[in-house]
């Protein structure tokens, strides 16, 4: 197995800070690793300048990116790139997308799911570059007058939470036109896809954030490898999370039906006891919550995965 981290941009010989503490893992647990050259990756999608630091493997050999989330069109050319050098990525390019953008997995999730619509930006970007908030508020009416969330197909703006994610009512076009195109505008060319607008739940909860004033609620993190749980973490560093622990005997059939090899699944518990899937995404790319035991992941990882080519 070898994992694929980014490096820093200053100088592609080191590798990115955010992923020292993994790197530090990965060379304790003897797990060789390469660095990426990701800005060539994404910005030249040049794959040769982005892999100059790849040794090709004499066999196959199985690779797990762990690094900055990627554009689909980029994570297949990444994923082409290294096969060309014996290396096969953990998920195929179809199976990041059906993680990383959440309408594509939507209808595995839908029963333990808040309610969600979502529209393509070539929809309702008109030809004068204005927003069509007719064609929103038209697909925003089954919600009423309920409160949701707004997001694109892979990220949402939650520290930015009154601004550019939260709209009180679904009803309230002037809220509507104000969160969404505070939305856009802070999104700008990272904007993935199109619009996404999902029901906002009451889950328990933790508290204001610290730093946004965001709401915290008792949110955790779940990774699974080809159908088996890996581990369950706090997603946030900040709150107490006693109680109940997500039920794995609810979650687990779900997960065994994503069409991803090794993806995460955030839930949380509403007010009213019942667990729900907040959204998934793929192990590569997301984020090791801050009370993650890095050693753990790793070695519940490097026992699960195996290598399986196309």
């Amino acid at each position: 197995m070898r994992m694929i981290f980014c490096a820093d941009p200053w100088n592609v010989r080191q590798s990115e800070p955010m992923y020292a503490d993994e790197i530090a893992v990965a060379e304790q647990l003897n797990v060789p690793f390469s660095l990426l050259n990701f800005e060539a990756l994404v910005d030249q999608h040049n794959d040769t300048r982005a892999l100059r630091r790849v040794d090709a493997a004499d066999t196959p050999e199985l690779a797990i990116y762990r690094g900055w989330m990627l554009k689909p069109e980029d994570y297949m050319l990444l994923y082409a790139a290294l096969a060309e050098r014996n290396l096969f990525l953990i998920n195929m390019p179809l199976a990041y997308t059906h993680c990383h953008y959440l309408p594509e997995s939507y209808d595995l999730t839908r029963d333990l799911s808040p309610a969600t619509v979502w529209l393509r930006m070539a929809e309702i970007d008109n030809d004068d570059g204005q927003i069509d908030f007719d064609a929103i508020m038209q697909i925003l009416q089954p919600f009423d007058d309920r409160p949701l969330i707004v997001k694109d197909f892979a990220k949402s703006r939650k520290h930015e939470w009154f601004e550019a994610c939260y709209i009180p009512a679904a009803s309230d076009r002037a809220a509507v036109e104000r969160v969404v195109s505070r939305f856009i505008q802070l999104q700008g060319d990272d904007l993935a896809e199109g619009l996404v607008f999902r029901e906002f739940v009451q889950l328990e909860p933790l508290g204001p954030h610290s730093k946004s004033g965001m709401p915290l609620t008792r949110e955790y993190r779940l990774f699974f490898c080809d159908g088996q749980h890996l581990l369950t973490i706090p997603y946030w560093e900040e709150g107490s999370y006693d109680g109940e622990l997500p039920p794995l005997e609810l979650l687990s059939p779900v997960a065994r039906r994503i069409q991803s090899r090794f993806f995460t699944m955030d839930v949380a518990r509403q007010l009213n006891g019942t667990w729900s899937i907040i959204e998934l995404g793929d192990g590569q790319v997301v984020g090791l919550p801050e009370r993650t035991d890095i050693a753990d992941f790793y070695q519940a990882l490097i026992h699960t995965a195996t290598l399986q080519l196309p």
